[in-house]
């Protein structure tokens, strides 16, 4: 019987923080430590290795998502394993978990099985604080916002005009839409509105893309927070805010350490999500590791027409990096759901069905291969899997003019995805790269939105009326018009309607709403009905989850 990932992670040979450091070069003095198996690096270090050479970037991402499960973040983890296995200076480069899906049915962001980051327990609840940082930092803005309205509204904010909500990292629907400031004039004047998830939150957003607390600083202050009756905006910065909410991140900002069950470094920071937010983990986590590191595995959120997407558009842009390879995970499982099969009847062989849901695969292959870089498939084993399945996918994959390895790394560790990883540096020492941005700075920002919709999705068109129209030409005119496009919709499927698995046709893109992230330096466009705010399900995670009689945690997956 399999151990689950708890205990597996309970049970692991873990070495002090120091010497996980130490294997990047960092000194104990550059190392703030949060007990004894993780750490903040100093700003004093990251600023000192600016001028290093960078090392080689590995992109790890995947197909949509089912419940059938993919492991995209347990082989980020495998793969980082691998590579040091093979003698590679490598780091992992991961993003925090949010609280809402680990009491939700999502579950960890830590990896799995034999590849895995630790502390496990830890990495999924509180951590170092960065999420309630980033929550009060958030959350200060609203209330300042309040009490400058209650205190004669200096700046003329038209109160049905207050974009700014709140945040609490929790699904909890019953906040998605509120009424605040009841009870008297003394609580200030009532109005709509209502909370989001803090991975949601701009403030996760400008954390994860500013390269130092003075750009982190300018970011919070662009954020636009209200609009007066002249529809002008009206700026964190002209509530005085900004420098406060610096302050509160002062520490969150740096990037935290940690170490994979085989005691290679990870670097986990920062957590927006990819359905809602950009998906990726901190640039200055990224830029540190790269200065001392040969190779750097990361991860892009959710599938590949929304994490990988969003990593190339968003992130590669504004810290100017590229990936010298790509790794695209999928699983036999998966290939069976996205051809019809029930989740009850995937461990049943069905080479039909296999071959049916490659059309999934298929197109988020050619996807990433329009950004010019070198694509590798990753197949995530499972113990059901047939040789006949996996021997479609690989004459499949073969076909598209790339290449498969069949991954182990959950069940074996490290020497399971040995052959995966001699491949991957391989292609990224030879250097064989094109790439090249989806869309150009100066598109327009509807012509942006139809080159995702139409080229990574598929969709016969993009469906907008006039008054988001209208908004995306006035952001043109006041000076936005050069920011990427950050797109709200379902992981499930490459159409704004969850249940449609595969590769559909005949499918249009609607936008719903349109929001100008000033701050972060994106346009956010909703696509379908997306939350900003989860609900938990009919039975969430945290029915499961408690102390036992040892003081152990249990329940955390």
């Amino acid at each position: 019987m399999f151990k689950s990932d708890i205990e597996i992670a309970r049970k692991a040979n873990t070495i002090s923080i120091q010497k996980v450091g130490s294997k990047l070069g960092l000194q104990e003095e550059h190392l703030l430590p949060y007990g004894n198996d993780k750490a903040k690096i100093s700003e004093k270090f990251i600023k000192s290795v600016q001028k290093n050479k960078n090392g080689k970037l590995i992109l790890v991402t995947a197909i949509n998502p089912t419940p059938a499960g993919e492991g995209k973040t347990t082989t980020t983890v495998g793969l980082g394993d691998g590579l040091n296995a093979l003698g590679k200076k490598t780091s992992v480069c991961i993003r925090e978990a949010s609280l809402g899906p680990c009491f939700g049915m999502k579950g960890g962001a830590a990896g799995g099985g034999l590849s895995q980051v630790i502390p496990m327990e830890d990495m999924n609840l509180h951590f170092t604080g960065d999420f309630h940082a980033i929550t009060s930092a958030h959350n200060l803005l609203s209330a300042m916002i309040d009490n400058h309205i209650y205190w004669g509204n200096k700046e003329n904010i038209d109160l049905r005009r207050v974009v700014w909500r709140r945040v609490v990292d929790m699904n909890d629907r019953a906040l998605r839409d509120i009424v605040t400031s009841l009870g008297g004039v003394s609580n200030g004047v009532p109005k709509q509105t209502g909370y989001d998830i803090t991975v949601a939150s701009e403030v996760m957003a400008i954390l994860c893309l500013a390269n130092d607390l003075q750009d982190l600083q300018r970011r919070l202050g662009d954020i636009i927070v209200a609009h007066r009756s002249d529809k002008s905006p009206v700026y964190c910065r002209d509530i005085k805010a900004d420098g406060a909410m610096t302050v509160l991140l002062k520490d969150a900002i740096l990037p935290n350490l940690v170490q994979t069950l085989e005691n290679n470094p990870a670097f986990v920071h920062g957590g927006p999500f990819a359905n809602i937010a950009h998906g990726c983990n901190s640039i200055i986590a990224t830029n540190t590791a790269l200065k001392i590191s040969d190779y750097v595995v990361t991860e892009a959120g959710f599938g590949a027409d929304l994490g990988a997407e969003k990593f190339m558009n968003i992130k590669c842009r504004k810290a100017n990096l590229y990936p010298s390879v790509v790794v695209l995970v999928t699983t036999v499982r998966a290939m069976k759901m996205n051809g019809g099969v029930t989740k009850n009847d995937l461990e049943i062989e069905n080479i039909n069905a296999v071959k049916a849901g490659c059309s999934n695969l298929a197109w988020h292959i050619e996807n990433l291969q329009s950004f010019g870089v070198p694509v590798v498939v990753a197949l995530n084993h499972f113990i059901k899997d047939t040789e006949g399945e996996i021997n479609v996918i690989k004459n499949f994959v073969s076909n598209k003019g790339s290449e498969v390895f069949v991954c182990k790394h959950w069940a074996q560790g490290s020497k399971g995805i040995v052959p995966l990883a001699e491949r991957v540096s391989q292609i990224a020492d030879e250097g064989k790269n094109d790439f090249r941005y989806l869309y150009n700075d100066e598109n327009s920002l509807f012509e942006k939105i139809e080159t995702i919709a139409k080229t990574i999705y598929r969709a016969d068109e993009v469906i907008a009326n006039t008054t988001i129209r209208e908004k995306l030409k006035q952001w043109e005119k006041e000076g936005y018009g050069s920011f990427p496009i950050c797109m709200a919709k379902t992981q499930y499927s490459f159409t704004t309607d969850p249940n449609r698995r595969g590769a559909p046709s005949g499918h249009s893109t609607p936008i719903t709403e349109v929001k100008l992230c000033a701050g972060a330096g994106f346009i956010v466009v909703f696509c379908g009905e997306i939350m900003t705010m989860p609900g938990l399900p009919k039975v969430p995670s945290a029915e499961n989850i408690t102390i036992n009689k040892h003081g152990d945690v249990e329940g955390l997956f």
